[in-house]
């Protein structure tokens, strides 16, 4: 299939992270790639690979973070387009956006365990916590209605404040 008709291209199996710390901040990076471009921990789901697997995997790959307890898994697959322009230079033209399991996790550990380079390769070159209303606005504009989604949908986890 070609990217000429997007419409008939399959989504990638993904997976997200929502990362909240003890204030039910949640994590978000910088693209290397996309500069102003912020977003939550997210990637594709390997060969043999569960989704909470892979979740745990690219949090870790993303931001050298292990610290984790997982609060809540989404119910259902969520997806996003990408815009047209992008269809041809991301994952080869084989995809036309992602459908993602995610998971929201709290960070147990102390902030300078995040570390952007771990892998020698970064995606992100800064980070910050942020009240998790404030994601859909800061997120490029197509992934935005998949973030109001997962808001929605963890809002009762976010509430929930941690007991330690």
């Amino acid at each position: 299939m070609s990217s000429s008709d997007p419409g008939k291209l399959p989504y990638r199996r993904g997976v997200g992270v929502m990362l909240l710390n003890r204030d039910n901040l949640a994590w978000i990076g910088e693209r290397h790639d996309m500069p102003g471009a912020w977003q939550m921990p997210q990637g594709g789901i390997h060969k043999g690979e569960t989704p909470r697997e892979a979740a745990l995997r690219e949090l870790t790959e993303e931001t050298g973070v292990s610290s984790v307890v997982f609060l809540a898994e989404s119910a259902d697959w969520h997806h996003y387009d990408l815009p047209t322009k992008l269809i041809g230079r991301l994952w080869g033209g084989r995809y036309r956006g992602q459908q993602q399991k995610w998971f929201a996790c709290r960070f147990t550990g102390e902030d300078r365990e995040v570390d952007l380079d771990v892998q020698g390769q970064a995606e992100f070159f800064r980070w910050r916590w942020i009240k998790p209303e404030m994601l859909p606005s800061l997120i490029v504009p197509f992934k935005c209605a998949l973030y109001k989604r997962i808001l929605h949908e963890f809002s009762e986890t976010i509430q929930n404040r941690p007991h330690l």
